[in-house]
């Protein structure tokens, strides 16, 4: 596994590309309301998101046809926008890519459409404490494996199950690269693989499910993914860099 080290003028850069991101997610955020259309969500977002002077960096990437992911509720990752209506009470996931001269930034949200219920309240709340609990604890010579470990138990904990076979990501000249970072220990040993370092740079998405960890892909469109249990999820991410032996968060406003 070879993960790149960035110099301090390539992660400006990266800076630039995450708050494209970081921003397109608080304007849709503020202006999602029910009576919308996913349809009508990814063309706000994507206006948004070229008017910052970001290209859409999922728009086309490995055949997604649209620029942004809108995860509704059953769908933890990969939603692909449709004609569906928003109502009071669901629950959406916004996941977004940029790309300015040629540097990648990607974050995610879930949202609240309207007033929702505690239990989504909760549910909403492990992804994204998980997320903000796992760049906390980062620090330069811990092991990628251990930081995974370390976002399985906080999510078990809540009484929750990460999805399993999707991760977070290295990011950089390229929307994803190495080091893979799953949401839950793979193998019987964290104490192995590599060691973050400074420079690194790459995401985290904590991908919650109920019951199940097992993802459904949708026959259909062939990306929505869903839990085998058939209950709501959620998700958040974040695009870290490793510097003076912590994690910076390159988007956030």
């Amino acid at each position: 596994m070879a993960i790149p080290l960035r110099k301090a003028s390539d992660i400006d850069k990266l800076r630039i590309a995450g708050n494209a991101v970081a921003k397109t997610l608080d304007y849709l955020e503020k202006n999602v309301k029910a009576g919308m259309t996913l349809l009508e969500v990814d063309a706000m977002g994507e206006k948004y998101l070229r008017a910052l002077g970001a290209r859409p960096a999922f728009k086309g990437l490995y055949g997604f046809p649209n620029a942004i992911c809108t995860s509704l509720n059953e769908v933890v990752i990969h939603g692909m926008p449709t004609s569906e209506v928003l109502k009071e009470g669901d629950i959406l996931g916004l996941d977004i890519g940029s790309e300015i001269n040629g540097w990648y930034g990607d974050a995610a949200i879930t949202m609240p459409i309207g007033k929702i219920s505690k239990e989504d309240e909760a549910l909403i709340a492990c992804s994204k404490d998980a997320l903000y609990y796992a760049i906390d604890i980062i620090k330069q010579g811990m092991r990628f494996k251990e930081l995974s470990l370390a976002l399985e138990e906080f999510i078990t904990g809540r009484g929750y199950v990460p999805l399993v076979k999707f991760c977070g990501h290295g990011i950089g000249r390229e929307p994803h690269c190495d080091p893979e970072v799953p949401n839950y220990l793979d193998s019987p040993n964290a104490k192995q693989g590599p060691k973050i370092k400074n420079g690194m740079i790459f995401c985290l998405e904590p991908m919650i499910c109920q019951k199940n960890e097992e993802p459904i892909i949708d026959e259909n469109d062939k990306w929505s993914v869903r839990s085998t249990d058939g209950l709501r999820t959620s998700h958040y991410e974040h695009q870290v860099a490793i510097v003076n032996g912590k994690a910076e968060i390159l988007t956030q406003l």
